[in-house]
């Protein structure tokens, strides 16, 4: 699934790409390498994001992207960036059957109409969700009508994408790809358990620093998405308030989950629940389909303490998923047995990764 706010080269020319999804504490990237029909994992590394207030400048982006190519060893200049749920839209909405450059006019046009918010100066791309087998053309006929198609639409500020393209350029690397960090931990999915993402209602949280997403998957196509307001960070300093400690002990032991303080944490990962509850309750009465499982990413869903507290919540199964089981992996010593923990974290990354190349 890509939906890129600018294509770069040739496809058949990328080899190897750095990947970086932009976080609201901590920027991940990858360094992958296309090797026939392999996907290889060479290196990752997470590094603290820049600090900043509203909006990030081109200059501090311009630095931090030269730090994670340095921390990255990149020899490709080609980049692709994954952006942060506070500055894309991302929606599904019904076009007529035109082509996606069309599509992308007429959003630009209607944004109102189709969007339900004014949004000039956007600019905006389009994927197309390929027709379930079940359409029957006859039913197609019956109805009288031209069917529409399922699109999935993502708006970005057309000044916040010539921003992003200055800074890489200005570090010396070569903007290929910009997309929504949304749907990362889709692609990412569909590359790890294609027999889940095909055939079962799934919904796939993703919990960052200051948001959550929850996207709720049936039978491969996407038809909930939602932004919640409660992220890792949320959840970390609730607990530092609720213990009288510093947030970077509430930190470990909210990972490293201590029964005895289990009451505290759990305070705080119920309105998550609750929030995350509301839309898998709108998605079964509106499909009349109930979701069989919950896969959780991000650096909250390192703790099985919350994973059982999230279960608790939504009365569904709800597990963590390493994004990087379905690559070959070529990382060195001490990354390669770092992986498994940290794979959680780059699911946005890997699933980025998977609409460039």
């Amino acid at each position: 699934m890509a939906l890129p706010f600018i294509n770069g080269i040739s496809r058949s020319k990328r080899a190897q790409m750095m990947v970086v999804d932009l976080g609201g504490r901590t920027t991940k990237a990858v360094l992958l390498e296309r090797r026939g029909e392999l996907l290889v994992l060479n290196r990752f590394v997470l590094l603290d994001a820049p600090i900043y207030e509203k909006k990030i400048s081109v200059e501090l982006l311009t630095e931090h992207l030269r730090a994670v190519a340095v921390a990255l060893g990149s020899e490709t200049k080609l980049v692709t960036l994954a952006v942060g749920l506070d500055d894309t839209v991302v929606r599904q909405v019904e076009l007529p059957q035109i082509p996606v450059d069309e599509m992308r006019m007429v959003l630009k046009n209607n944004t109102k109409g189709y969007l339900q918010q004014d949004m000039p100066n956007y600019v905006f791309d389009c994927y197309v969700f390929p027709p379930k087998q079940s359409t029957k053309p006859a039913d197609v006929l019956k109805a009288g009508t031209i069917p529409k198609l399922k699109v999935l639409v993502a708006g970005m500020k057309q000044q916040l994408v010539d921003d992003f393209q200055t800074a890489i350029r200005d570090a010396g690397l070569t903007p290929d790809h910009i997309v929504p960090g949304l749907i990362g931990p889709l692609n990412a999915f569909e590359l790890a358990l294609p027999e889940m993402f095909a055939s079962e209602s799934v919904a796939l949280v993703d919990i960052g620093f200051k948001h959550a997403s929850v996207c709720v998957m049936d039978r491969g196509e996407l038809v909930l998405s939602r932004v919640v307001n409660i992220g890792g960070d949320q959840l970390t300093t609730g607990l530092a308030d609720a213990m009288n400690i510093t947030y970077a002990e509430a930190e470990g032991i909210k990972v490293g989950m201590a029964p005895e303080v289990q009451g505290m944490l759990e305070s705080q990962v119920q309105p998550l629940g609750r929030e995350l509850r509301a839309s898998l309750d709108f998605f079964e009465h509106q499909q009349d389909r109930a979701v069989s499982h919950v896969y959780v990413t991000g650096g909250s869903a390192r703790s099985e303490m919350i994973l059982q507290m999230l279960r608790s919540e939504l009365i569904v199964d709800c597990k963590t998923w390493n994004p990087t089981a379905s690559l070959q992996l070529a990382l060195p010593g001490q990354q390669a047995v770092e992986i498994e923990h940290i794979g959680p974290q780059l699911s946005v990354a890997v699933g980025a990764a998977l609409a460039s190349f």
